[in-house]
């Protein structure tokens, strides 16, 4: 019989080691026949990321295990390995350089493939594809120079021999991605897009005729294949028969096209495409027969089609569709089962078994709610459950509002033990998918520009409404969390609206006018469309700024931060934590030395995680004096 404990106090089964304990991200699969691949992290290793493979069903660790798998292109990443006939490539973090790995010859020894820069770690590389011949690593390569005020960015061409020569193939654009090549070798083709588009505002997407010899390597005959003016093209990938498909959201959107068709040649009911923050993204594939398989969102859920396996209806996200040599593979996770590699058909990498109550692992409900300006959002509500504890008489729970980050990213529909974390210990959680979030088509995506830090803030203070009238959650005890975007959203959130009780912010942005001056290139020129060109709209930037609205700051706030975060830096962090503890605002400070944008290690992870527990417990006086552990709160008599 369930146990009467005020909601946010009951002991639960998810723990933070449960969290961390065997835990492992799955990314990037990629098949080939008789064999399967991928790249898992662990935050027990510090966050490491090593390359997989299945074979003849056997998982074994490829790359030798003081490597890091990881890009630092675009300092996101993604798309840092590529396996071509059983020969592997890839990026080790450390250096940023190319090794290759022939694991068709025993106790073979990575090869260095790229050129040692000027700079360390001044030639980063991602997007690997193999010519025909074996002889050329085709990649986007970012070149970081000490002159440089920003860096380069390119297609090059790195030969496979070990001789370090680079070739460059095209460059003179700001950003490059996706480079694939014909199955006959002869054509390449790539996305590039312009300052100050985001590859999902306008992109287009080029094709040359390729030729490679083991001295040479070259493109011709370039020319324009779609894309421009407001049509963001990617992901472009050739069918069996040659004939070059992408993705377009030139109708709202993200559909597959090819180069011979005004029209998608697959629509479906809701998007195929996601914003590539990351490299490597693969949302579709071609089958051996040329069918076209596809995973989609629709209504904040996803859902892969043209899939012929058993298994595909267990999960509720996917991603890295892959189909080579006639194979097909993926990653499915769950609302109860975390991330699986498929292989045609059958599991060869199962989650973990968490061997908690399933109750504690319920899936949302899918709630579209009113908003700001006669307008709607939409969101993932998970309501407390625990099966050994209830609310004391008729308390209704505490509610986290979650703010994703981007901002133009989603609520991802699979199992986030994070969240659960919250749920089982009786606070309501509920991850929104604000106006400017994807899957919801490129009309949802842009009501963002223009108006971020309002609309996106406008969106959680009306999920938080929605739920507390509708009876669902305690409306004094409102509270919102978030990283990077997210963090922003949470900063303006309790600096221009008296709503929630409390937040947490994760290496979120205090003042916009230091980030438009302090970020990487990548999102250097992102705040032209969320907020407007810099300097021109100056007096917009610091109307948005939480840090020059302090007064509007009352309720507590707990702020976390990397001290090596290259995206937003921690300086962001620390000026609204001085301006708080000036003002006796209550406020903690946790900043981990050694992280970077998002907690990798373990030991952070779980501190932070717990501490935010701490944190939230002692603000609504629930936390017993015995239980208080040397988190400082700054002011919190102030209460």
């Amino acid at each position: 019989m369930s146990k009467p404990e005020h909601c946010g106090t009951w002991d639960s089964a998810v723990t933070t080691s449960l969290l961390l304990q065997g835990a492992r991200g799955v990314s990037e699969v990629i098949p080939e026949q008789n064999a399967c691949w991928w790249v898992e992290s662990r935050p027990s290793e510090g966050g490491r990321s090593a390359l997989m493979k299945w074979s003849d069903g056997t998982v074994a660790e490829v790359t030798p295990p003081d490597t890091n798998v990881r890009t630092a292109v675009h300092e996101y990443g993604g798309g840092s390995w590529w396996v071509q006939n059983g020969i592997a490539y890839y990026v080790d973090y450390s250096d940023q350089r190319i090794r290759k790995l022939d694991t068709t010859i025993p106790d073979s020894q990575p090869v260095l493939l790229s050129p040692e820069p000027d700079t360390a770690r001044g030639l980063r590389f991602a997007d690997f594809r193999v010519s025909n011949d074996g002889l050329w690593l085709v990649a986007v390569c970012e070149r970081h120079t000490a002159e440089s005020t920003e860096p380069e960015n390119f297609l090059a061409a790195i030969a496979t021999d070990g001789s370090c020569q680079l070739i460059t193939l095209v460059s003179g654009t700001d950003f490059y991605a996706s480079p694939c090549l014909s199955s006959d070798g002869n054509k390449l083709a790539w996305i590039q897009w312009h300052h100050p588009n985001m590859p999902w505002d306008t992109t287009e997407l080029c094709q040359a005729t390729f030729s490679s010899s083991h001295d040479s390597c070259q493109l011709n005959d370039l020319i324009t294949i779609a894309g421009g003016n407001d049509e963001a093209v990617v992901q472009p990938l050739y069918a069996p028969d040659g004939t070059l498909h992408y993705l377009s959201d030139k109708n709202d959107y993200w559909h597959v096209y090819s180069e011979f068709s005004e029209d998608p040649v697959l629509q479906v009911d809701g998007e195929i495409g996601y914003p590539p923050w990351v490299f490597g993204l693969a949302r579709y594939a071609f089958a051996s027969d040329g069918s076209i398989l596809s995973a989609r969102f629709s209504e904040g859920v996803e859902f892969v089609d043209g899939m012929q396996d058993s298994i595909s209806n267990q999960y509720s996200a996917f991603h890295s569709l892959r189909h080579r040599e006639g194979s097909t593979a993926y990653v499915g996770c769950g609302w109860s089962r975390e991330s699986a590699v498929v292989y045609n058909g059958q599991e060869i990498l199962a989650p973990r078994s968490l061997e908690v109550d399933a109750e504690l692992l319920q899936a949302p409900e899918i709630i579209r709610y009113p908003t700001d300006d006669g307008d709607h959002a939409y969101a993932l509500f998970f309501k407390p459950s625990n099966p050994e504890y209830r609310p004391v008489d008729d308390e209704k729970p505490p509610l986290i509002v979650l703010a994703h980050g981007g901002p133009t990213s989603a609520a991802r529909s699979h199992l986030n033990l994070s969240r659960q974390f919250w749920t089982s210990r009786g606070f309501a959680v509920v991850d929104v998918n604000y106006r400017g979030s994807s899957g919801f088509g490129r009309e949802y995506r842009n009501k963002l520009y223009g108006n971020w830090g309002v609309s996106d803030v406008a969106d959680c203070v009306n999920a938080a409404l929605f739920l507390a009238e509708r009876g669902d959650v305690d409306r004094d005890r409102l509270l919102i969390r978030g990283g990077s975007a997210g963090g922003y959203t949470v900063l303006c959130a309790l600096a221009f609206h008296d709503v929630f009780a409390a937040g947490c912010s994760m290496y979120g942005v205090a003042d916009l006018e230091a980030l438009a001056a302090d970020t990487h290139k990548f999102e250097s020129r992102y705040l032209d469309n969320l907020v407007g060109p810099y300097p021109e709209k100056i007096d917009t930037y610091r109307e948005r700024s939480p840090i020059h609205h302090l007064d509007g700051f009352t309720a507590p706030m707990l702020v976390l931060q990397g001290s090596e975060d290259k995206i937003v830096p921690p300086n962001q962090s620390r000026m609204i934590v001085e301006a708080l503890d000036s003002r006796k605002i209550p406020v903690a400070y946790l900043e981990f030395d050694g992280e970077q944008h998002g907690f990798r290690k373990a030991e952070n992870i779980k501190r932070a995680l717990e501490a935010e527990l701490e944190f939230y417990l002692r603000v609504f006086g629930l936390l017993p004096v015995e239980q208080i552990s040397d988190l400082e709160i700054k002011h919190l008599g102030n209460l």
